[in-house]
């Protein structure tokens, strides 16, 4: 029988192929360079479809890994204690108090009698946490999603008036679809599409609804009507104006409604600055300011109406249904289907951009990894599941995860007790909501989407890193604002990825000249003696007539096909090189710097092992190891990061916000130290100039010793400002590690007197850094000659983090960490002569 070889060389026979002879074949004179870790030839095999094949067939234990990927619950659930139940019921009650008046004013802007909200919020809360990777995401109605599913509402009742009557059935059947798409893609784990979604788009996106979503609740808060709210922006804002003359006693409660929220918010925010041990008080005061202002006005409607019912002296919602009187197997038909079917893309985008981006923000913020391909099969399931109770399309909330987040939630299991909170909702206070106003909610659902807006100060902050997306930014408000929300996300998205082609394939590259460089640490220039190499660095002590050594650098896998025979070793504990093989814009950020933090947990240990006291302190997601079986204590801790940029021309607002992001995350699992990120080969001024805009390139050394968060450039979870979660988890990150510092001043007699020479002694040390006054004189003076040469730096001294090439990373990397650790020392020793 005969080989597949010999079969494939019959058929290129047969269909006239060339066949290229192997490369092995062609070897004659050994032009493959010899290692000097083997005397070995080798020769590159190159790569085959087999390979590839094999690589894409399911393992056993990939199946097994894959169904219990599907249930993360099972990962954390056996570690279920007291405290972290405490926290949960904190949380799940104050969601459950926010979102009944949430829930009844969104399924309004969903064209659905509003008892449909709480059953959307039942069941998305419910649902959830069997599948969640994420503790602070709460599924429900949103006001975005809300207001697209209510414009497909009114389109398909138009067409098809047999669903007038029961705007309901429309609902339900947009959620099973929309959700029956979402789910098929988070099973078959393609979440990584979401990443075609750049930051900026988002943001457009969030500010372009956010617009649309006030300005159409403006007429029912002051009680105009008589036009449509559904038309464009700028034309409910003419007819707005309009119809001023109009108004009524509704203008009365909705403006009076506005302005309570408004008023107690900032009254919380102002008695949290002045009375800082009260904050958590204030923050409970401010979260409820919502059912607050309803129960408030709906007493107020009570005393007014409650003897004119069929008459009220202002419109309130009137009769809702005790329970769930709607649940029913949903309506699915081709009819229903083809009359909706244009608008299923963006339901869909609305689905998964605000849900995604929301969850990996708060993600990063409490320091967790979410899957992105997981919360698709969430979200999937509840909005399949949800229509069979009642339920409309819902996704993640901003507002309600935020508040979540700040309330202390432990687990995904807070989203039972939120639930619970609106079952007896659905069933003990239907009466209650029969006199809530309409003015009201309006009121609630113009403070709501308020936070959803950019800021100018956001807005600059894309122009300082990238002047083209503000553009695209302000583009996709404009066409939001004067079309649909939908046609906003289409023409964002459409310009943003014109770009990113563009860019890649109009790239060009550059012809290069040569130069003698030499690195400097200090004053001191290395390359011409010997004493500087060590088992670490570049030079090594050789003979004169010798060529000094140099380092290369390989990928640690041999996946570029390098000789698995030479063995590689880590450039120095605690550091890592990474090389990007790719772009850094958005589409690849995400999955490319995932795998950098994946490789470093993997192969360090936290600064501090033992940082929770309790098992009920730990994290949800890290319920820790078994006593004594803790693998982690012979690695190293993290020190420094050095970043191949020799791939890299551009980057984006996208790229440069994982970078903050994943700084982030990584100086609070080195905490109280810091990481050192060192940048080689920079190609680009403009992406320099953006790295220096986010703070990289030299670094930020805070005397206090306390944790101190990279400026954000756009971040979903710090839209709020100083009262963001990520702010509150700065704050609590920096009270523990005050009470590390001060718990370490402590070993230390005060009269030794190391504290602040300590600190004065640690200074970045760069490959192209000039320390002290006089030297950094000479290096700004072109008339400056040392000897006989000329020498000059080849980078700003101002950068000393950017380097020219590896080796100087690497240098520069192993001098700072190597200085930190001689000034660490320093007390210890002084203080054992001292005791002596």
């Amino acid at each position: 029988m005969p080989s597949r070889r010999q079969i494939g060389h019959g058929l290129a026979k047969v269909l006239g192929i060339k066949l290229q002879e192997p490369e092995t074949e062609r070897v004659t004179r050994g032009e493959s360079v010899i290692s000097v870790q083997t005397a070995d030839s080798f020769f590159e095999e190159p790569p085959t479809v087999q390979e590839v094949i094999a690589g894409l067939v399911p393992t056993k234990k990939g199946i097994y890994e894959y169904i219990l990927s599907l249930f993360p619950f099972l990962s954390w659930i056996g570690f279920y204690n007291v405290q972290w139940l405490i926290g949960d019921l904190v949380a799940g009650i104050t969601i459950g108090a926010v979102v009944v008046p949430q829930g009844l004013s969104y399924a309004k802007l969903a064209e659905v009698p509003v008892e449909f909200g709480l059953y959307s919020s039942f069941v998305g809360v419910v649902i959830y946490w069997f599948f969640a990777t994420s503790k602070d995401i709460t599924i429900g109605p949103v006001a975005v999603l809300s207001t697209v599913t209510g414009t497909v509402v009114l389109e398909v009742s138009k067409s098809n008036p047999e669903y007038k009557d029961v705007p309901w059935v429309i609902a339900s059947a947009l959620a099973v679809i929309c959700g029956a798409i979402v789910l098929f893609i988070g099973l078959i784990r393609l979440g990584w599409i979401v990443e075609l979604i750049p930051v900026v788009s988002l943001a457009a996106f969030m500010t372009g609804s956010a617009l649309n979503i006030a300005v159409g609740q403006v007429p029912g808060l002051l009680g105009i009507s008589g036009f449509s709210t559904r038309d464009a922006t700028y034309l409910v804002i003419i007819n707005t104006l309009k119809g001023l003359p109009r108004t009524n006693l509704n203008a009365a409660v909705g403006l009076t409604a506005l302005f309570l929220l408004y008023f107690i918010r900032s009254m919380c925010n102002w008695g949290a600055k002045k009375y800082p041990n009260r904050q958590k008080l204030f923050f409970f005061l401010n979260t409820l300011r919502s059912v607050f202002v309803i129960l408030l006005y709906t007493l107020i409607s009570w005393l007014v109406n409650m003897h004119r019912r069929k008459k009220p002296a202002f419109a309130i919602l009137g009769d809702v249904p005790r329970g769930f009187q709607h649940a029913a197997v949903p309506t699915i038909n081709t009819d229903l289907i083809s009359a909706f079917a244009n608008e299923i893309p963006a339901t869909v985008i609305v689905l998964l951009i605000e849900h995604i981006a929301i969850s990996k923000s708060f993600g990063r913020v409490n320091n967790y990894r979410i899957n992105p391909s997981q919360e698709m099969v969430a979200i999937g399931v509840t909005n399949v599941i949800g229509p069979f109770l009642g339920g409309y399309p819902a996704t993640g909330s901003f507002s309600r995860t935020a508040i979540k987040s700040k309330a202390g939630v432990k687990t995904p299991f807070a989203g039972v007790i939120t639930g619970i909170v609106v079952l007896l909702a659905i069933y003990a206070l239907t009466a209650v909501f029969f006199y809530i106003p309409t003015a009201g909610l309006a009121a609630v659902i113009i403070h709501a989407v308020g936070d959803l807006i950019t800021s100018p100060n956001t807005v600059y902050s894309f122009w300082r890193v990238s002047p083209l997306e503000p553009v695209i930014f302000f583009i996709g408000v404009i066409v939001t604002v004067f079309t649909t929300i939908e046609i906003g996300i289409y023409t964002t998205i459409s310009i943003s990825f014109a770009i990113f082609l563009v860019r890649n394939l109009q790239a060009k590259g550059a012809f290069l000249g040569r130069v003698q460089v030499h690195s400097v640490i200090g004053d001191h220039i290395t390359g011409n003696e010997s004493h500087l190499g060590g088992d670490y660095g570049t030079f090594r002590p050789e003979p004169a007539q010798t060529p000094l050594a140099r380092n290369v650098f390989l990928p640690i896998d041999h996946r570029d096909g390098s000789n698995p025979g030479v063995e590689l070793s880590n450039p120095y504990p605690g550091i890592f090189i990474y090389r990007f093989s790719e772009l850094l814009n958005y589409p690849s950020a995400s999955s490319t710097m995932e795998y950098l933090v994946e490789y470093v947990f993997a192969h360090t240990r936290p600064t501090v092992l033992n940082a929770y006291k309790r098992p009920g302190d730990r994290p949800w997601n890290d319920p820790g190891s078994k006593k004594g079986d803790d693998h982690r204590v012979n690695r190293p801790t993290l020190k420094a990061i050095i970043l191949d940029f020799s791939s890299v021309n551009n980057v984006d607002v996208t790229s440069t916000q994982m970078l903050i992001d994943i700084r982030n995350q990584l100086d609070r699992y080195t905490a109280p130290n810091v990481v050192d990120w060192h940048i080689a080969c920079i190609n680009n001024r403009w992406a320099k100039r953006a790295l220096v805009s986010a703070g990289f390139g030299y670094p930020t050394v805070r005397a206090d010793g306390a944790h101190s968060r990279w400026k954000s450039i756009f971040s979903i979870a710090e839209i709020g400002g100083s009262d963001s979660a990520a702010a509150v988890a700065e704050r609590e990150a920096n009270e523990k590690e005050i009470t590390v510092t001060q718990s370490q001043a402590q070993d230390t007699e005060a009269g030794h007197g190391h504290g602040l020479e300590n600190v004065e002694a640690i200074r970045p040390s760069g490959a192209s850094s000039i320390s002290n006054p006089d030297s950094l004189a000479k290096a700004k003076s072109p008339d400056h000659a040392g000897g006989a040469t000329r020498r000059a730096v080849v980078h700003g001294i101002n950068r000393p983090l950017f380097h020219v090439d590896l080796t100087s990373a690497l240098q520069s990397a192993i001098a700072n960490v190597e200085a930190r650790e001689e000034v660490e020392r320093r007390p210890s020793e002084d203080d054992a002569l001292v005791t002596s």
